[in-house]
């Protein structure tokens, strides 16, 4: 019976080859290695002041009858839950159209594999350039401003998550689709930590070398991989997905998996024209915050700040709704590392956070960010539908920042004490991670709604940082890109409600919000897919 035994407290500087004997101590037994002890959770606690951090573990044993009741004496748990998901196999009949997949980030990825490693043959299509030529493009965009609106950091194989903090936390409760995605990266390279670690990251540089394994992956196993492959046009007959158009060319499809990320603004627009149905969701807008790693180590960890077993500290802070003042929320913090500028159209910016994988710069950064509503946004009876104009509202604040910002892709910062004084910031801090930043009035980006809320709420929530200063702290705007404003309706098989065969997946589609989220709805979409052909 397996077993699984929680909360053990171990210090920092404790041996993990001696874990067995901690948990023979534990529960009162010696362990036999036919037992299969293996460490599943590890996080730290440094909650107490005054008393050392520690390591809390969990561990699963495969414990044999006569032991399970002094085991749950010590405090262990029965599990018996499947440890891992099964896998479809299917075989087409000969002339039907192989599934299509559309978007190599999370999503796409991982609905590719599984249906690969299924069997069926996927063609898997990305508008972007692959990795390797893509961080040269993005690497020109960050010192030139040279701007590829179709590969960027946005758009290309591994998504916007590419350029990010490669942050693997997750809440979600689907533990076989988490263990199966953080599985398939461990086996493209990425380190077994982040099957145990509590806040597991990647880190930009790891990705770059982990996705490209994912795609040979995908092609070993009988799938197609196509890049600067944009999807122009999505054909159907009788409320059913028929085709798709790429580049002029027409391609046969059945199941097309839709898994751009949200940047694909394009794409939403052209389902319009489609029978698939999309509704308006909430999002969220605001700033890229930074201040010093070492304020935050501190804030964290105390004295032990620096400790080598420890490494850098990270945070989440929110704050709850209040009258007259909307909620507030930390997102994606990038520990030791950078505040970046992304685009993907001519004329417009956005921000965003990232890290290597060692975290070791000098800067931490997160997204302050205030939730907007369907209703928050105007109409602008412009002719078009009116589920475009959670768009329109994000465009128009990055078509503001792109001409604070220089009209070159420097990002417009403030420092925060500019900010809540209501002025802009003429002299930016010599030392900040992103050096082409200008000096600007985010006042002037931002609608009211989000900079009173951002000026009543972030000094709240810095207090819970203890040792900062709002003299430390720099804002860079905009953030407009942590979520879609749109969703594709999807029912319970995973389909589009209005089109048969689409199979609308991740966080351009409106069910994830970051790199385990919308890998884990692609896993789902393949297991939809699978369904449909009777799998």
């Amino acid at each position: 019976m397996l077993v699984r035994l929680s909360q053990i407290k171990v210090p920092l500087e404790f041996d993990f080859q001696g874990l067995g004997q901690k948990v023979s101590q534990l529960l009162g037994f010696a362990l036999l290695p036919q037992w299969g002890l293996k460490l599943v959770h590890r996080s730290v606690d440094a909650r107490f002041a005054g008393k050392p951090p520690v390591f809390v573990l969990s561990v699963e044993l495969d414990l044999p009858e006569p032991w399970l009741n002094q085991a749950e004496s010590a405090g262990a748990e029965r599990l018996d839950r499947p440890t891992s998901q099964p896998k479809k196999s299917i075989t087409l009949p000969p002339g039907r159209p192989r599934p299509v997949v559309v978007g190599a980030g999370p999503a796409g990825l991982m609905a590719a594999l599984a249906l690969a490693e299924a069997g069926l043959s996927p063609l898997l299509l990305e508008r972007g350039a692959p990795v390797e030529e893509r961080q040269v493009q993005v690497r020109s965009f960050w010192q030139q401003g040279q701007l590829d609106e179709d590969s960027n950091s946005l758009y290309g194989e591994g998504g916007a998550g590419l350029f990010s903090d490669g942050k693997l936390t997750s809440r979600s409760k689907d533990s076989l689709r988490l263990r199966r995605f953080l599985t398939q990266l461990v086996e493209a390279g990425a380190s077994e930590d982040i099957l145990v670690d509590a806040e597991p990251h990647l880190g930009s540089d790891q990705l770059a070398l982990i996705v490209p394994k994912l795609r040979e992956k995908i092609r070993r196993l009988g799938g197609e991989v196509r890049f600067h492959s944009r999807l122009d046009q999505v054909f159907s007959d009788q409320g059913r997905v028929t085709a798709i158009e790429v580049k002029g060319e027409r391609i046969e499809a059945e199941r097309l998996v839709l898994a751009t990320g949200h940047s694909a603004r394009d794409v939403f627009r052209l389902l319009t024209q489609t029978p698939a149905q999309l509704e308006p969701k909430p999002f969220a807008i605001g700033v890229r915050l930074e201040l010093p790693q070492e304020v935050i180590n501190r804030s964290q960890f105390k004295d032990y700040a620096g400790h080598p077993k420890l490494g850098v500290a990270s945070f989440r802070l929110t704050r709850k709704e209040e009258p007259g003042v909307r909620a507030c929320y930390s997102f994606c913090m990038c520990p030791g590392g950078l505040v970046i500028a992304c685009a993907s159209s001519k004329g417009r910016l956005t921000t965003n956070g990232m890290s290597l994988s060692k975290r070791d710069l000098n800067f931490g950064n997160a997204a302050f960010l205030a939730p907007v509503r369907p209703e928050d946004i105007p109409r602008t009876g412009d002719g078009d539908p009116a589920i475009w104009d959670g768009y329109k509202f994000q465009e128009q604040i990055e078509a503001k920042a792109f001409e604070l910002g220089g009209g070159d892709y420097g990002l417009p910062a403030s420092r925060l004490k500019d900010f809540l004084a209501g002025k802009g910031t003429k002299d930016l801090p010599a030392e900040r991670s992103n050096t082409r930043a200008v000096g600007a009035n985010l006042h002037q980006i931002l609608p009211p709604m989000i900079t009173q809320t951002l000026a009543q709420t972030i000094p709240k929530m810095l207090t819970q940082l203890r040792g900062s200063s709002l003299d430390q702290v720099l804002l860079y705007g905009a953030e407009t890109r942590s979520s879609s404003p749109i969703r594709v309706t999807r029912g319970e098989d995973g389909q589009s409600l209005g089109l048969r065969g689409l199979f609308p997946a991740g966080e351009g589609a409106g069910y994830a919000g970051g790199i385990v989220s919308a890998g884990i709805d692609g896993l789902k979409a393949a297991e939809a897919v699978l369904e449909s052909y009777g799998a």
